[in-house]
């Protein structure tokens, strides 16, 4: 099958490339700057930008299947303005084009059902570039996942540095907020697998890993993979999202600008339901400290990209 990769330089989607050539598909690869980019023998790489239209009409030509993603976290205030536009340019291209199928990877987190402060403004701007990638003329297939475990993770990144800096942790309340983090690899498989299995086109599926837990927990999880010791987390109400994005600005090289979103982010709990895909797409999870281990060991090689754009 012929498949376009938009964010093929990304933390996913440059995980993603080779596994679907490994799979034996016939890949395209969709980059603002081919001078960063170093694909792997046999990817066809197109230039352009979603953000200007006709910019990347050649790479969607003979194109059966692609997937998105490409988010702008970190990229100013005007962040879900600049995703609407690239997801609407795309959906449009795409339905001219004759695309029979694009998997997008968005979001773990319950609709605000009226009640907007439930999702950040980063989960409500990725739930709104799914609505309007289903508004095209093809079929969509969506996958939500919470955080994801991997070097390139800027969330993973964030609990790394935090608990390689401060054996004392004074966080706010969502610290004992659930969440099912999931390996970089079990997203991979999951969303090459689905082009595999027809029945998932049009369908919107969650994803985690084999464990649910809160984010304390996470923390002193990683920290003890990492050989430390368990960082002492204190939970206090008064503590804002934004305030602890300011100061994660400042003991970490995490850019306060891509903490805020996260931050916001884990007010809410992200708990997949994900019997259904699993029932379809047979993956064989990853453990959490067998995830970290991995994440450390590929930094240790300087393997994988930034999240900037998955």
């Amino acid at each position: 099958m012929r498949v376009l990769v938009t964010g093929a330089t990304g933390f996913v989607g440059g995980r993603l490339v080779p596994v679907l050539l490994d799979r034996g598909h016939d890949v395209r690869a969709l980059v603002r700057d081919p001078e960063g980019y170093d694909p792997p023998e046999g990817v066809d790489v197109v230039t352009g930008d979603l953000l200007e239209p006709g910019s990347f009409d050649a790479a969607l030509a003979d194109v059966e299947a692609a997937y998105y993603l490409v988010h702008s976290m970190g990229s100013g205030g005007d962040f879900a303005e600049r995703d609407r536009r690239a997801a609407a340019n795309f959906a449009r291209a795409a339905g001219e084009a004759g695309v029979d199928r694009v998997v997008y990877l968005g979001g773990l987190g319950e609709d605000d059902d009226g009640q907007g402060e439930e999702l950040s403004a980063h989960l409500r701007s990725r739930r709104e570039v799914e609505r309007v990638l289903a508004g095209g003329s093809y079929d969509l297939t969506t996958l939500r996942a919470a955080v994801i475990i991997g070097k390139g993770s800027a969330s993973f990144e964030m609990i790394r540095q935090l608990d390689r800096r401060l054996p004392v942790m004074v966080t706010p309340r969502w610290v004992h907020t659930p969440c099912q983090p999931i390996a970089i690899d079990d997203v991979v498989a999951y969303l090459a697998g689905v082009l595999d299995v027809p029945e998932t086109a049009g369908e919107t599926y969650e994803i985690g890993g084999p464990e649910v837990l809160d984010y304390a927990t996470i923390m002193r999880r990683t920290a003890t993979v990492m050989g430390r010791r368990e960082p002492v987390i204190l939970g206090v109400p008064v503590l804002t999202p934004e305030l602890s994005a300011y100061w994660i600005g400042l003991v970490t090289d995490v850019p306060t600008s891509v903490a805020r979103p996260l931050i916001h982010g884990l007010k809410t709990p992200v708990v997949a339901d994900d019997e259904p895909i699993r029932e379809l797409v047979p993956v064989d999870l990853t453990p959490f400290d067998e995830a970290v281990a991995r994440a450390l060991a590929n930094e240790a090689e300087g393997d994988g990209g930034s999240e900037g754009e998955r």
